[in-house]
């Protein structure tokens, strides 16, 4: 470890720590997104959470927002429209385009996942004490700032629209 990662503020401490909080999340939207009847893998709720955030969209868009190629975001679309997840309809503006939306049972889902996802959430935050909670708020805050990801109450469903 060289001098310099020592000197800032144990990198290395702070690394860990937040890997192991990684872990800990990964595993709370895994267990939040497998309590779900459906089997919908974690790219899959992704192309949902961002039909549920920014409502109908083209297939190109979703590709870019999800950050794949349109031809994995066109399987992954044939998937949830075979799940009865999601639906496509003929743009009006553009007859040779298709709208991609979700369902009832779509948005069903991720209201589900979501909600499971903020009581786990919740009941191990409670655990904490008022001070703990405020140094985390605050620790959260700054780590997602400084990695470009805007705050949940611009994203009411705890996920960003991609």
């Amino acid at each position: 470890m060289s001098g310099e990662r020592a000197d800032e503020g144990g990198l290395d401490a702070v690394v860990s720590a937040v890997l192991t909080g990684s872990r800990l999340l990964v595993s709370i939207a895994a267990r939040s997104l497998a309590s779900v009847d459906e089997a919908v893998t974690l790219p899959q709720f992704r192309m949902l959470v961002v039909l549920a955030g920014r409502g109908e969209a083209k297939l190109v868009t979703l590709a870019e927002a999800l950050d794949v190629n349109p031809s994995t975001a066109m399987r992954m679309a044939d998937r949830l429209v075979n799940a009865n997840l999601i639906v496509r309809a003929t743009n009006p503006d553009n007859r040779r385009e298709s709208l991609i939306g979700l369902t009832p049972e779509g948005r069903r889902i991720v209201d589900e996942v979501t909600a499971r996802r903020s009581a786990e959430i919740e009941k191990i935050v409670s655990r904490l004490t008022s001070d703990q909670r405020q140094a985390l708020v605050h620790a959260m805050a700054a780590f997602n700032e400084a990695g470009g990801e805007p705050p949940t109450a611009a994203h009411p469903l705890g996920w960003p629209s991609f």
